[in-house]
């Protein structure tokens, strides 16, 4: 376990424990989201899809497991995206020049965007059709 003085060295926003540290976590959490809908159209549609299905899959005669499934594919469209315009953001503020690696980066995100987004389609296919 670390010591204060090295938490220090490591960042000065390092050191909050107990309460205090899962508050200002509550806070960053909200800023994130917040950054995102303002900033990133693919979550804005991804919250507005998530706004539609996530009601479809309460009210669908699927089983509770189903239900969880179809909610859970649809949860991790969002994760990931957060994930996707983190990186982005981050490649953006390193440099805004074309590079190989920034592309491949950008790249690799949006692909695991797409891929969750295919999840939802194949577990939402499998728990309707079932």
């Amino acid at each position: 376990m670390a010591t204060q003085q090295e938490r220090q060295l490591e960042s000065p926003y390092k050191g909050k424990t107990g309460l205090v540290r899962l508050w200002n976590a509550c806070g960053y959490s909200l800023a994130g989201f917040r950054a995102a809908f303002k900033h990133e159209d693919a979550f804005r549609q991804e919250v507005l899809l998530a706004c539609v299905l996530i009601p479809l899959a309460l009210w669908l005669p699927v089983t509770y497991l189903g239900k969880a499934l179809m909610i859970g594919s649809v949860l991790l469209v969002i994760i990931v995206e957060l994930l996707n315009s983190a990186v982005e953001a981050a490649v953006d503020r390193i440099s805004l020049d074309r590079h190989d690696l920034a592309k491949r980066a950008k790249d690799i995100g949006s692909a695991a965007v797409l891929v969750s987004l295919l999840n939802v389609i194949v577990v939402w296919s499998l728990v309707v059709l079932d």
